[in-house]
């Protein structure tokens, strides 16, 4: 169905980008065959990896992609999990790390306009720097505005602030056939038509290429605080969560995390949490106005948490222990990576965490694999790593590929099924990409999926842009 790329077509896209901006020497093309999708059998080659500068040079690209027919992955800081940017039918991979500007601080809006290839880390340096702030934390800052807006990732802050998709106010879009259009800008409202803006959010670039994009900044947290809380049994802390916000207690982020995942991240890192009693512990994080202000959550949180069975509060007011939590708890799958085979990120109702978290541990116990498990606690998204280990005597022991492969495809199945009994989502925050494009049709309907083909059609009707991911 796609052509091949060819010494034409080579020249025709270094005349566009300029040939220091066209990789065809495979060994610098491996970086761009995956994500950090931990199954190397996932990689696929492309056959030309092209980095343009400028809008007008992604549309250039585009419309000779219309014109030879070839397929165009886009990429951005390719920390996906889920083969987003992997491009399985060859073709070039067009990679947006050379827009990576930040247009504008406007302090009047308190929005920001920024290239798609702006690293987080460099976005949260530039807000701050302004003495803005933007709520969402996907996790890993070396991932760039362009992919966290296409796979409208999420983050711990969600439960208090939103998602990326609450941020972003504007798109410039390259459309798969060239075509340029802008959707919103400096805007609070609209109801002008479709909202095709909050269509391209989250579409993980399979109807457009963002090449800049509008983004909502907030007024910064005068006072911040960590707490630690841990609890014997999972279902008490989970159950916590619900009670804290009917108490009109919204923290900024509230996670669960087994201690045996911490213990062994606490080995690795030669670092220390603040306390090491019970099995499960919730950081719950806290922001607010003043100290007198945070001051009352934080008892009230202490009280509602003792009531339902903590067995103590650990706090961490300064910049130093809450870097050291943060640490911690940032590297936990980094040191899991080794051994994972794939990261689930279902997304239930809250009220469902501890059943499903439940249903985790039994599953791990029928197939005999290990299954640490934690997540965000106020907002119902669950991450499950299916392993390629057990765990024995507090030690990571590998078990043999033959064994993995088998049993984590059942585990998947089974913890699919029991999300979507649950009324839940096989992705809350990480995408479909092509690793969970086969389970989709667990959780939506086959109209819904019939509606997605023909969205895809309308916007991409050679099928050219990212093919093969979400939907056919």
């Amino acid at each position: 169905m796609y052509k091949k790329i060819t010494k034409e077509i080579i020249e025709r896209l270094e005349k566009i980008v300029g040939k220091e901006n066209v990789i065809i020497d495979s060994e610098r093309m491996v970086d761009y065959s995956h994500d950090e999708f931990s199954d190397a059998k996932m990689a696929r080659m492309p056959e030309l990896v092209v980095k343009p500068k400028t809008t007008d040079e992604v549309s250039l690209i585009m419309r000779l992609a219309n014109e030879e027919m070839f397929p165009v992955t886009p990429r951005g800081g390719a920390t996906g999990l889920c083969g987003g940017c992997v491009p399985t039918s060859g073709g070039i991979v067009l990679s947006l790390e050379n827009m990576n500007k930040i247009i504008e601080v406007d302090l009047n809006n308190q929005m920001a306009v920024c290239e798609p290839g702006v690293t987080l880390m460099d976005f949260y340096s530039a807000v701050e720097e302004a003495g803005l702030f933007f709520p969402p934390h996907p996790g890993e800052e070396s991932a760039m505005i362009g992919g966290v807006i296409a796979t409208n990732a999420g983050g711990a802050r969600a439960v208090k602030y939103g998602v990326i998709r609450n941020y972003v106010r504007g798109l410039e879009i390259v459309l798969p056939t060239g075509s340029l259009i802008h959707l919103g800008g400096k805007l609070m409202k609209s109801s002008t038509g479709y909202n095709l803006l909050n269509l391209i959010i989250g579409s993980e670039g399979t109807l457009g290429i963002i090449t800049k994009a509008t983004i909502q900044l907030m007024p910064s947290s005068e006072v911040v605080r960590y707490l630690i809380i841990p609890y014997s049994d999972l279902a008490d802390a989970i159950e916590t969560v619900p009670f804290l916000i009917r108490k009109k207690i919204l923290p900024l982020a509230v996670e669960f995390v087994p201690m045996e995942v911490i213990q062994i991240t606490e080995e690795f890192l030669k670092k220390k949490w603040p306390c090491s009693q019970g099995e499960t512990h919730l950081l719950i994080i806290l922001d607010a106005s003043c100290s007198d202000e945070i001051d009352r959550f934080s008892e009230a949180v202490a009280e509602i948490c003792m009531e339902k069975g903590a067995l103590d509060v650990f706090v961490a007011d300064s910049p130093e222990k809450q870097k050291q939590i943060l640490d911690i708890r940032s590297k936990i799958y980094e040191v899991l990576k080794p051994n994972v085979v794939e990261v689930l990120d279902i997304a239930v109702p809250r009220g469902e965490i501890a059943k499903h978290v439940g249903k985790v541990n039994e599953v791990s116990q029928k197939y005999n694999i290990w299954l640490p498990t934690y997540g965000h606690a106020a907002d119902g998204n669950v991450h499950t790593h299916i392993m390629k280990a057990r765990l024995e005597d507090g030690r990571i022991a590998p078990v043999p590929e033959e064994e993995w492969r088998e049993k984590s495809e059942k585990v998947r199945e089974e913890l699919y099924q029991d999300c979507k009994s649950r009324g839940g989502v096989i992705s809350g925050e990480h995408g479909i990409g092509i690793v969970k494009k086969h389970y989709l049709s667990y959780v939506l309907e086959e109209e819904q999926l019939h509606l997605m083909s023909g969205i895809k059609h309308l916007f991409d009707p050679k099928n050219i842009l990212n093919p093969n991911k979400i939907v056919d």
